[in-house]
């Protein structure tokens, strides 16, 4: 007998890719389970589905940078300066990127590269060994949202956040709608798409001095002018990143999709302050903020 749950959560996360750099993506999450009837005649009770699996799923690798530990690019140590944190050197065609997080913020997975593959292997390993034993086998479905138009992939944190948003390297893969004078403007789409290409966006509040920044000994040595650096604290603990200046985007404001849609609106009226515009930004998949202007 088999059970399926379509669209059961989705994935806001970021990735190491050796070409793009830190990468932020959004997939959503297909189930299907096999398995004999249990004594309520059932594989495992609908609600179990949607909240268990979901949990396993989220304490995995949602709202985490996702790191593939068998790529000679990623070297990941702990913290000298905190019990519970993470040093990540990460090398790529973009520049290097460096971190110190709390550990609950990094996923270390076994695999050459983070693709759908990869990550589908890693959480069927994972939630099988928490499901009932009446649960014989479970496919999982991870793909991206059918866009048709504008998009842009995006790496974030906030630290304002009490939840996992406070993460400093977490992402979306957004799709964007602007209406210029009540009309659909594919045209200033797709600007804002090419301009947060694969962007990470920090916050002016956040930027720190080299000699405040807590980054592994690697980092220091190696650190050039392009990198950016950004730090804050948050419940979770204390969150530093370098960050290569030509993937980075540095915004006036904290990086939340209220705001950003916001950020967003007043960058156009400052080109075009005779015309009103709407901005519809979104943050992953079916979720996100209008700004009107």
């Amino acid at each position: 007998m088999q059970l399926f749950v379509n669209d059961l959560t989705v994935i806001d996360f970021s990735y190491c890719c050796p070409q793009r750099g830190i990468v932020g993506e959004s997939w959503i999450v297909d189930v299907l389970l096999d398995g004999s009837l249990n004594e309520m005649s059932m594989v495992l009770d609908f609600a179990v589905v949607k909240k268990q699996i979901k949990a396993i799923i989220d304490d995995a690798v949602d709202h985490k940078l996702l790191l593939p530990m068998l790529d000679s690019a990623i070297s990941v140590a702990d913290s000298t300066y905190r019990a519970g944190h993470d040093f990540v050197d990460f090398t790529s065609k973009q520049g290097n990127y460096y971190l110190q997080s709390p550990s609950c913020a990094f996923a270390k997975i076994a695999c050459e590269q983070i693709d759908i593959t990869s990550v589908t292997t890693y959480l069927t390993t994972i939630i099988l060994a928490q499901l009932p034993k009446n649960v014989q086998g479970l496919t999982l479905n991870l793909r991206a949202e059918n866009i048709d138009g504008a998009y842009y992939h995006y790496t974030h944190g906030l630290k304002l956040h009490d939840g996992n948003c406070q993460r400093i390297a977490h992402g979306h893969r957004s799709k964007i709608h602007i209406y210029k004078d009540g009309k659909r403007s594919e045209a200033l789409e797709e600007v804002w798409s090419l301009r947060w290409q694969d962007i990470y966006l920090a916050s002016e509040a956040d930027r720190i001095a080299l000699s405040d920044i807590e980054l592994s000994a690697t980092a220091l040595a190696n650190l050039v002018p392009d990198q950016q650096l950004f730090s804050y604290f948050a419940p979770q603990g204390r969150f530093d990143i370098a960050v290569p200046g030509k993937i980075l985007d540095v915004v006036d404001c904290d990086s939340t999709v209220e705001l950003l849609a916001d950020f967003i609106l007043r960058q156009l009226k400052q080109q075009s302050p005779n015309h009103e515009f709407k901005v519809v930004a979104f943050e992953g998949v079916a979720k996100g903020a209008i700004a009107n202007g």
